[in-house]
């Protein structure tokens, strides 16, 4: 890719790699890379390099520094001793992985090493990948786009390593004790990272070069040492040795002996292709070599010489091996005549041991398992074999020439691969072998594809697929492709998809081989050639998820002549997700699927009839013409003259005659069925004459939809079983048979045993249809049918065995011994063994098998004779014993209930204990048979382990581990091992011993395949052992579980209890034999951190230990990477800002910042702006500790002139967004774009900072210089760091732009940051437009500058004082006029705690912001107050105009929410109202009350008094209350209060009427707030001794919390909600008012007030009272019951009532019927009862309007009405009168 080339900074044009190997283990040598720079600035050189010991390295000849280091295999914790560790472990493991990425050998160029550019005229030569197309531009354009870049001249690097025992990457076959006839080879592995582990490379499959390999081997396996001295003539070796071979991707070129060693051998190969190095192999052993010649007819046909091909295999294998791939050159020829040339030059196939997959794809050669090698003896193998060698063949045109474009374009190549292999097994099998197949891999792609299954293609997302999803995806998509070539073929140019990959392969050829393919180009070359649009295929099919499951229904219109079919489609994908947003968004689940539909009608005549079905929705009816006019051919037409003769001559063995009619049934002409006496013997059911005479008037023979296969979908269609019949005998596909013959199992009659087991006898079935038949057999032996199918099975099985001595004996008392086996028809041998399976699945009701069927499954063990048979039998034994083990077994479901843990085990007869003895003999004896005799891979004694496993399981043997333990060691077979392992596992694998072997094995076992089997087994033992009771928690865990519900248990408790999964994990964490496990704890991290752990067997040892143990918790990793500059400056705690004078300044009231308490300084006098004290708090943290108040210092003298004009230019501190000067409207048009670009659905890549270990751009800061993201313009935004917008929006660009710079066109993140630019100009262009408008309308909105702080004077000869409070401004214009001079008196030594700044006199001042004036008239700021301090009264007597003041305020406001929605806007934006002068405690930022209370202390008896005149006379305030709970106005949820609640001195407005106290409310809001955490501070009173605060009652006169409120609320005493709400409100007003801001008290009131506030709007709610609520369900529900109200009882269906103007009358808006109005009720849609009587009177008024007050509805409708009031005045009585007999006053009811 171009942007990983970027990012290495070169590109590798060619590779030599030169090894020697040594079958012991071990392997040396050196390889050359070529690299070519892409900048002159390349320095370091990172490769890929694992396992392997780097010597030395070198540079253009020049030594090189170079570092290495692997990060996975130096994995370290902190304490490797601790078990618990595991989770950091696992950290670090991923971390090194994503380490890993970049490169662990990193070569310096030496200074030595220039890096020149090639003359133009030399560019363009050589090996290179310039013009490969990478994975962005594929196709030949990309040539010239990377040739116009400057080239510069290549560089070698030669690299020296050596490689002894690896763990992976390459595997070392060698023979052991346990295997001492094991022949020695080695071959590398495919696994994610095994390149790197053998060669140092560029570990990439976008990195492709040209490659050159030179193998030094030993001649012979038996000098593995040069013998010393010369050799002599004697020393000869015999002519049948096997010499070593060397097998690797690329051309042989040479093989010669080694110059200075005779005993060696060098083998040079060339790939003159690029190609990535994950797709090299190589082996080496004594192979012998088989060459697979090219047909003759080949030779001469074809223009290119076709490829060479040669298959190896080990000694001993050469029949196998040769049997085996017999069909491969007629693959190539398939595959090169369909699909373009080969694209290599030759073709090799190597079979070895212990390979953990079954194929190894690589370039020209492919690495198969010795599993896939069979005899010429094997029946059930071939086509596991065939399917599985033709697949790897395919891959080496899709998958190895041509790769993804991206990971999500896997699914294409894969699937193209499976279609072509397909496409050849369709032609080597028959059309109905790959028909039959396709049809079983729909049902399971059906099956699975249920909403757990991703799409196939998932663009969004960059990473490979999980491999658990790539089975799902190699299932699903050649069938997607299938239907893909079905839509193409039906095209005008009737071209399929073979047509279309024979385009791209060309286009590859021509272009470069090296071709990228993605999904989009396939889907536009697919247009391009067949002219249709795909769009909408792709996303249901491709982009999308889920399968559709239709049901049809179809009825026959004489009228119309016509069939009328109805379709109903549901997609339970969508179902699954529909209430899951998040999952439909990943999921992407269709709604439903579009598209065409073939069906078939079979009219009378026996004609087929095609239609197209266009479907568009969910649910749509069909008129499809009928062609035929006559009900049934009659019988003396010339069709029925011709039909029977056809039949005639069907019957003479003239078929061709019957396959030019095509109406003769498959089993027309068997004899047996023919035969009337052979009837009854078979029991033959006919049908009866009302079935013959129903058949008679069927107008049709049957219907079949999907004819042609074009929809992955469960189809549901019922028609009458003849028809069914009909379509099984008389269509001759494949999938119409299948089809037929599940619906007829469905029914099981005694036509359809009949039916069936025709079908079973007649050869010309296809054979999987013929086992498909008897397998639905088992659904007719039932008791309802006298066990006719069981009857019929053993009556085809009888053909096997000796006939009876007796004509006509009861074959139910019959002893089968089945003649000696003859497999030669290869299709018997198939049925044979379904009715081995069919036999097995017979049941009694109670779930047992007959005994009939046991002692018939026996005998067949026990004389099974396979002398005369020339294929082998192994598979049919395993047949045997398998059905035999699953007859074995009851069928019954256990009885387990809610009380009870155990199971009702069915009780087991003497009977069948002896059979079940027998049965387990018969298997021993075949197992220690195959000891001696081994079977085809040891699949007998597989099958017999599996038998003693299934009935242990179950309970009806005991587990004998002496059975299965011996054969878990070396020695065994691999396959025998895995299942003995297995077995092993499913008992107490847990106990100290074998646990301790488990490990043993993990760690040092010499098989891969064993290791990570066992290890993957281990996890999912555990899960299956808790689930089968096998291992529990405490009793008091199962106690609980046991709890007997009747309905009355709370949801919430339900809600409460735990999954089964966290039991689960639960019961295994405390079990002392697994959680608690020594061995366990021992021995998991030496495992786990052994550098010679396999990697996927470390992966499931770390789930194991997920499972089982707690993670320890670990401090947060230090990660040192480089982040963005994002500087914050923070405003020092009492900025002095000079400003220039304004207009006109207002001083107002209002609360001050806090400093820290106990400082020495004496802080400078501000005014803050109430509505703005979280932004004005200083950083530096408060104590929470009360110590006194604070020290004022003595006045000093007077200030001179120039004093005063500093202080006159003080700046109050201004709202930290704004600090920069933004204004108003700028700061809530950013916030606005900023909201919405983080809530928008591309922004998910920029809402934080690039991480370049998290992101895997390691980089992206040497790229990106200046980084940018949303949460840095955030953090920007609200540290004031933008003076204007355009800052804002010059930071939005920077980002785009850097995401452009990164990322290459047409990548993901690319398209992301295209789109959300894209968003943003729409919106920064609407926003723009509001602000200019909004300020062209209201000039007189600058930018807030804060009110200046007026210059305060103090008499000369006043004493000093020692303490202050506080100091009020009185909030008004008129006492500011020039001259006048209000007088102010305040009180010193108040016990509160105030945090405000101090002035130069000691005299704290509060204010508010400036107001700005309506219309603004320039003039000079008014002259400063004189303040004169008297003794010892406190009084303050300020004029207001608080009305005023109101108005201003809300007109402000008015014109702020006109723009912005944010509160925190409007705070800043609107002037804050006058605090009412009562309140007993400070606001949020500072104290809100005009003065101080009267009842507070004096301290040291000393005080205040400040004189300002005034031209009018003063005012003094009202006398503040005693404090009380509704003082203060209630706050929103985001801590301000309410802008509209100032208190003016106007007449105060008329209060609300209060509601009546509900207690239940009231107690749920509590119960909601005590959840809270932060609630625990305000559970109890305050304690000032245990609390800390030892003046808390001197300050707070009416305390509160909220253990006193419940008590209150227990004892009734309160009347109204109000009251409830004052208290609660009071609680944290007292806090705020104690407890400075920023202190954790203070954050405990403002989170638990917030959620209080949200609590109680939902209780304030008006909803129906529980009484009237239930008796007007009562209501409904007799009215529903009742026969009148028939009419309205659901919605009205247009459809289905055939009125489809009904919403053209009555808007759907309107609709009203009963089952609506009851479930609005249920859900508590009402908020009185009148509102349910006005739906009642619409739903009457709706039908009168439709149907007329005289038609029938009309008048139902009108008795519907009288009905329901007759009910509710019943209601109403009943109501008074129990009100009047328990002697209480009936209350008013609300049902009127």
């Amino acid at each position: 890719m171009q942007r990983e080339q970027a990012r290495r900074g070169f590109t590798i044009s060619h590779q030599r790699v030169v090894l020697e190997l040594d079958f012991t283990g071990a392997l040396w040598g050196y390889t050359e890379l070529r690299i070519n720079p892409i900048t002159k600035d390349l320095r370091t050189v990172h490769l890929h390099s694992r396992q392997c010991v780097i010597q030395s390295v070198t540079v253009a000849s020049y030594p090189a520094e170079f570092v290495h280091y692997d990060a996975v295999a130096n994995l370290n914790i902190s304490n490797p001793s601790d078990c618990h560790r595991f989770s950091e472990l696992k950290r670090k493991l991923y971390s090194a992985l994503a380490e890993g990425d970049e490169g662990e050998l990193s070569v310096a160029i030496p200074k030595e090493v220039p890096i020149r550019l090639v003359p133009k005229e030399n560019r363009g030569h050589g090996y290179g990948d310039a013009s490969t197309p990478e994975p962005q531009t594929p196709g030949p354009s990309a040539q010239g786009t990377q040739s116009s870049g400057p080239e510069y001249e290549e560089i070698i690097i030669k690299i020296v390593y050596s490689l002894r025992n690896p763990v992976d990457g390459v595997q070392f076959v060698v023979p052991t004790d346990s295997y001492p006839y094991r022949i020695p080879h080695v071959y590398t592995t495919p696994s994610p990272d095994a390149a790197r582990c053998w060669i140092p490379c560029v570990d990439s499959v976008y990195a492709k070069c040209a490659w050159e390999f030179e193998f030094i081997v030993p001649s012979y396996l038996e000098e593995r040492e040069e013998l010393p001295g010369s050799l002599d003539d004697e020393f000869d070796y015999p002519d049948d040795r096997n010499r070593t071979v060397v097998v690797c991707s690329g051309d042989l070129v040479e093989q010669v002996a080694h110059p200075n060693n005779s005993s060696k051998t060098i083998f040079l190969f060339s790939l003159l292709v690029p190609t990535s190095v994950q797709h090299i192999a190589f082996s080496a052993g004594p192979f012998h070599v088989l060459p697979l010649p090219p047909d003759a007819t080949e030779e001469i046909s074809s223009s290119r010489p076709p490829p060479l091909m040669h298959a190896f295999c080990l000694p001993g294998q050469e029949t196998q091996l040769a049997t085996t791939v017999a069909f491969l050159r007629g693959a190539m020829n398939f595959y090169q005549t369909h699909f373009n040339s080969y694209p290599f030059g030759s073709y090799k196939l190597v079979f070895v041991e212990e390979l953990p997959t079954q194929k190894f794809d690589s370039a020209t050669l492919v690495l198969v398992s010795t599993d896939l090698l069979h005899g010429p003896d094997a029946i059930d193998q071939v086509y596991e074999a065939r399917l599985c060698l033709s697949h790897a063949l395919a891959c080496q045109w899709m998958g190895i020439n041509m790769q993804q474009k991206n990971w999500s374009d896997l699914w294409l190549v894969n699937g193209l691969g499976l279609y072509m292999t397909g496409l050849f097994l369709c032609k080597l099998f028959g059309n109905n072998e790959y028909r039959f197949r396709l049809k079983k891999d729909m049902e399971r792609v059906v099956e699975l594809d249920r909403g757990a299954m991703f799409p196939i293609c998932r663009p969004n997302n960059p990473e490979p697929p999980d491999a658990a999803a790539i089975p799902f995806i190699n299932l699903k998509a050649p069938l997607v492709l299938h239907i893909l070539d079905r839509k193409l073929g039906k095209s005008g140019t009737s071209v399929g998809l073979p047509r279309v990959l024979n385009k791209i392969f060309l286009e590859g050829v021509v272009g470069d081989t090296n071709l990228y393919i993605s999904t989009h180009s396939f889907l536009r070359i697919c247009r391009k050639v067949s002219g249709v649009d795909l769009r909408t295929f792709a996303d249901q099919w491709i982009y999308g998820s889920g399968c559709p499951t239709f049901g049809f229904s179809a009825v026959f219109n004489r009228k119309k002549m016509a069939v009328e079919i109805s379709m109903q489609q549901e997609c339970p994908a969508y179902i699954f997700h529909e209430k899951n947003d998040r999952s439909k968004i990943i999921h992407k689940p269709v709604p439903f699927f579009e598209g065409q539909m073939t069906i078939r009608i079979h009219e009378a005549d026996g004609t087929p009839y095609e239609h197209v079905l266009d479907i568009r929705s969910p649910y749509k009816r069909y008129e499809v013409p009928f062609n035929t006019k006559y009900k049934r051919v009659r019988r003396n037409t010339k069709r029925y003259l011709a039909r029977q003769a056809a039949a005639q001559a069907a019957a003479e063995g003239d078929a061709e005659a019957a396959e030019a009619m095509g109406m003769i049934d498959m089993g027309f002409g068997l004899e047996i069925w023919e035969n009337e006496k052979e009837r009854e013997n078979w029991k033959v059911a006919d049908w009866t004459e009302e079935e013959e005479q129903s058949m008679s008037g069927a107008t049709y023979e049957w219907i079949r939809m999907d004819a042609d296969f074009e929809w992955i979908a469960t189809i549901g269609f019922e028609q009458p079983d003849f028809m069914w019949v009909s379509q099984l005998q008389r269509d001759r596909d494949v999938v119409a048979q299948l089809e037929a013959v599940r619906a007829l199992a469905r029914r099981p009659t005694a036509i359809v045993s009949s039916t069936l087991t025709k079908t079973v006898l007649v050869a010309n079935y296809f054979f999987r249809i013929r086992c498909e038949a008897a397998l639905a057999l088992v659904h007719c032996a039932i008791q309802k049918l006298e066990f006719l199918g069981l009857f019929h099975l053993f009556k085809l099985f009888l053909r096997y065995c000796y006939e009876p001595e007796t004509q006509g004996q009861d074959l139910f008392n019959h002893t089968y011994v089945p003649r000696a086996n003859d497999f030669t028809d290869i299709t018997e041998y198939f049925v044979r063994k379904s009715l081995l399976k069919a036999i097995s699945r017979v049941r009694f009701a109670d779930g047992k098998t007959p005994v009939i069927v046991r002692r018939f499954l026996i005998d067949q063990l026990r004389y099974n004779d396979n002398t005369s048979n020339p294929y082998s039998d192994a598979f049919y034994i395993c047949t045997n014993i398998t059905a035999l083990a699953a007859m074995t077994l009851c069928t019954t479901a256990p009885e387990r209930g809610e009380l009870t843990q155990s199971e009702t085990i069915v009780e087991q007869t003497a009977e069948d204990i002896e059979l079940m003895h027998k049965s387990i003999a018969e298997v021993d004896r075949y197992r220690n048979m195959d000891r001696l005799i081994p079977s085809y891979h040891n699949v007998v004694t597989i099958a017999a382990l599996e038998f003693n496993l299934m009935l242990s399981t179950a309970g009806m043997i005991p587990i004998d581990s002496r059975i299965f333990f011996p054969l878990t060691r070396e020695g065994n077979a691999t396959q025998v091992r895995m299942l003995a392992f297995d077995a092993l596992l499913m008992t107490k694998w847990y106990t100290p011993k074998i646990m301790k072997y488990i490990f043993a094995v993990i760690a040092s076992d010499p098989s891969r395949i064993i290791r990570r089997h066992v290890a993957i087994d281990a996890c999912h033992s555990l899960a299956l052992l808790v689930y089968m009771g096998e291992m529990k928690g405490s009793s008091k865990d199962t106690e609980t579980l046991l709890i007997e519900e009747d309905g009355s248990v709370p949801e919430k408790s339900k809600e409460s209890k735990k999954s089964d999964v966290e039991l689960m994990l639960k019961a295994l964490r405390k079990d002392k034999e697994v959680g608690k496990n020594d061995i366990l704890r021992e021995f998991l991290m030496p495992l786990l951190l052994s550098c010679d752990a396999d990697q996927q067997a470390r992966w499931a040892v770390l789930k194991l230990a997920d499972l089982v143990l707690r993670g320890g918790e670990e401090a947060p990793p230090k990660i040192t990477i480089q982040l963005p500059p994002t500087p914050v400056i923070e405003a020092p705690p009492s900025p002095v800002v000079r400003i220039q004078p304004v207009a006109q300044r207002i001083l107002k009231t209002g609360p001050t910042s806090s400093p820290v308490p106990g400082s020495s300084s004496t802080p400078k006098i501000k005014l803050v702006p109430s509505g703005l004290h979280r932004e004005s708090t200083p950083k530096t943290p408060v104590a929470p500790q009360r110590k006194g108040s604070f020290v004022v210092p003595p006045p000093k003298r007077q200030k001179p002139d120039k004093d005063k004009d500093k202080d006159k230019d003080k700046k109050k501190p201004v709202p930290k967004p704004q600090s920069s000067g933004m204004s108003v409207y700028d700061l809530g048009a950013c916030r606005n774009a900023l909201k919405k670009l983080q809530a928008h659905k591309r922004a998910r890549l920029f809402l934080q900072p690039v991480d370049p270990v998290r992101d895997r751009a390691p980089d992206y800061f040497k790229v990106i210089k200046n980084p940018m993201d949303l949460s840095t313009m955030s953090a920007k935004l609200n540290s004031g760091l933008y003076k204007d917008r355009a800052g804002f929006e010059a930071d939005f660009r920077l980002m785009v732009n850097n995401s452009k710079t990164y990322n290459s066109p047409g990548t993901y993140v690319h398209g992301e940051a295209i789109g959300l630019e894209q968003f943003f100009d729409k919106q920064w262009a609407r926003i723009n437009k509001t602000v200019e408008s909004h300020k062209s309308a209201h000039p007189s909105m600058p930018p807030p500058p804060p009110p200046v702080t007026p210059v305060v004077k103090t008499a000369k000869d006043r004493e000093p004082v020692s303490k202050a409070r506080t100091i009020l401004v009185p909030d008004n214009k008129s006492i500011l006029t020039p001259g006048a001079r209000p007088t102010i008196k305040l009180k010193i030594g108040s016990g509160a705690h105030d945090n405000s700044p101090v002035n130069s006199t000691g005299v704290k001042t509060l204010s508010k912001p400036k107001k700005p004036p309506v219309e603004p008239t320039p003039s000079k700021p008014p002259p400063p107050a004189k303040l004169a301090v008297k003794e010892p009264k406190v009084s303050v007597k300020p004029k207001t105009n608080g009305i005023s003041h109101k108005n201003n305020g809300e007109k402000r406001k008015k014109t702020s929410d006109a723009i912005f929605s944010d509160d925190d806007i409007l705070a800043s934006a609107a002037p804050l109202r006058k605090r009412p002068s009562p309140l007993p405690g400070p606001t949020p930022g500072g104290p809100s009350t005009p003065s101080p209370a009267p009842s507070q202390p004096q301290r040291n008896g000393s005080s205040v008094t400040l004189k300002l005149k005034a031209p009018k006379p003063t005012v003094s305030p009202p006398p503040r209350p005693e404090p009380s709970p509704p003082s203060e106005p209630i706050r929103n949820g985001k801590g301000k209060e309410p802008e509209g609640r100032g208190v003016s001195v106007g007449p105060k407005p008329k209060a609300p009427a209060s509601a009546l106290i509900n207690a239940k409310r009231c107690k749920d809001v509590m119960k909601a707030l005590q959840k809270i955490p932060d609630s625990s501070i305000f559970a109890r009173p305050v304690d000032p001794i245990a609390d800390g605060c030892p003046t808390y009652y001197d300050e707070i006169k009416n305390p509160m919390d909220f253990g006193t409120i419940n008590q209150r609320l227990n004892q009734n005493k309160y009347e109204t909600m109000e009251g409830f709400e004052e208290d609660t409100m009071l609680v944290f007003r007292n806090c705020r008012q104690f407890n400075p801001p920023g202190t954790f008290p203070y954050i405990c009131a403002e989170n638990v007030e917030a959620a209080f506030i949200k609590e109680w709007t939902r209780a304030m709610e008006k909803r129906l009272e529980w009484g009237e609520k239930r008796n007007l369900q009562g209501i409904l529900s007799q009215l529903i019951k009742e026969d009148i109200s028939f009419v309205f009882r659901v919605p009205v269906d247009p459809v289905l009532l055939q009125i489809p103007t009904y919403f053209d009358v009555i808007p759907k808006k309107d609709a009203r019927d009963l089952g609506t109005i009851k479930q609005k009720l249920d859900t508590d849609k009402y908020d009185s009862a009148e509102a349910l009587k006005a739906d009642i009177d619409l739903m009457i008024h709706n039908a009168i309007l439709f149907n007329g007050a005289d038609s029938e509805v009309g008048q139902i409708a009108v008795a519907v009405k009288k009905r329901f009031y007759e009910l509710l005045n019943i209601s109403k009585s009943k109501k008074r009168k129990e009100a009047e007999i328990n002697g209480q006053p009936a209350k008013k009811l609300k049902l009127k």
